[in-house]
């Protein structure tokens, strides 16, 4: 039975101690953009900070069937984002960068290998020097190029360790689209591909992953600007993973799904939007299966 440890923090997964569990997965999590996840904030600088708590208790094989390891995971994330947009630099399209920094508390026990481990740290950036938007009447769209740098800490024998100790690409597309003149109903999608590097000291090169966010949602304008809808994501690995260090069966590939509710509040006074989501995990494949809450934050200056 293949077993590849996996968290849903932000940007960041549980690492194996053993080589049972020394199987890879990619760096970027699902699910805490939301029901507007295809469209990018106006012409300015913000900063984003979203507080993620994700738990899970069962692990699924391979197969999809539950492992039957008495398996606990717990992971909090604080992270810090960095967005600047101009307006209409090229191509008719707004130009943005964004700098991503996360933060986070894993905790994670596996009694049946005696793993237990809890740590705190900071975890792998993201720098994404290209962000295109195109704001249209009917809708949005977007495209960008990222970066991820294993700037966190990493030991193959801390199960909890806050990076992954290689580089990844990152490049994500997607759009909104809007139902009616007023933009209340709108329909969101962003698709996100990562290519892997070489995990630093192995020779392990983990397959290529695609993630697929969506959001459905209605916009009600009052004083304080309401949103509210479902959103989700689905996970897969496309690729094997590739190495000579790699001496479990690289060609099983992790997925999951989500759904849950989401509701947010715009202050236009105060430029402020809070968000508040859960989602609740279904169909994994090679991977834990759990529950996510994020709560975020967006301040324009």
């Amino acid at each position: 039975m293949k077993l590849k440890l996996s968290i849903i923090g932000l940007f960041l997964f549980v690492l194996g101690t053993t080589n049972v569990f020394s199987q890879e997965t990619g760096h970027y999590t699902p699910g805490v953009q939301g029901i507007k996840v295809g469209s990018l904030p106006p012409p300015g600088f913000f900063y984003i900070m979203h507080n993620v708590y994700y738990t899970a208790d069962t692990y699924y094989d391979g197969n999809g069937d539950k492992s039957g390891l008495d398996f606990d995971l717990t992971v909090f994330a604080n992270v810090h984002r960095f967005l600047y947009v101009w307006e209409d630099v090229l191509w008719g399209a707004n130009y943005g960068v964004h700098v991503l920094i996360p933060t986070t508390y894993t905790d994670i026990s596996i009694s049946d290998y005696g793993v237990s481990d809890s740590k705190y740290g900071i975890g792998d950036i993201v720098l994404e020097p290209l962000i295109l938007s195109w704001n249209k009447k009917k809708f949005d769209a977007v495209f960008a190029v990222a970066a991820i740098a294993p700037i966190g800490s990493y030991d193959v024998a801390e199960a909890a360790s806050p990076g992954k100790s290689f580089w990844s690409t990152m490049v994500s597309f997607g759009g909104t689209y809007y139902f009616d003149e007023h933009k209340s109903w709108h329909a969101s999608i962003l698709n996100r591909y990562e290519i892997h590097g070489e995990k630093k000291d192995f020779d392990i090169t983990p397959g290529d992953d695609l993630t697929f966010e969506w959001g459905i949602g209605k916009t009600i304008p009052k004083k304080q600007i309401w949103s509210y809808g479902v959103s989700g994501y689905a996970h897969w690995q496309v690729s094997d993973d590739k190495g000579s260090d790699v001496t479990y069966d690289g060609t099983v590939k992790d997925k999951i799904f989500a759904v849950g509710p989401e509701i947010t509040c715009y202050v236009p006074t105060a430029k402020l939007n809070l968000e508040f989501r859960g989602q609740f995990e279904f169909g994994a494949v090679d991977r834990p299966q759990g529950t996510k809450f994020c709560l975020s934050l967006f301040k324009n200056f």
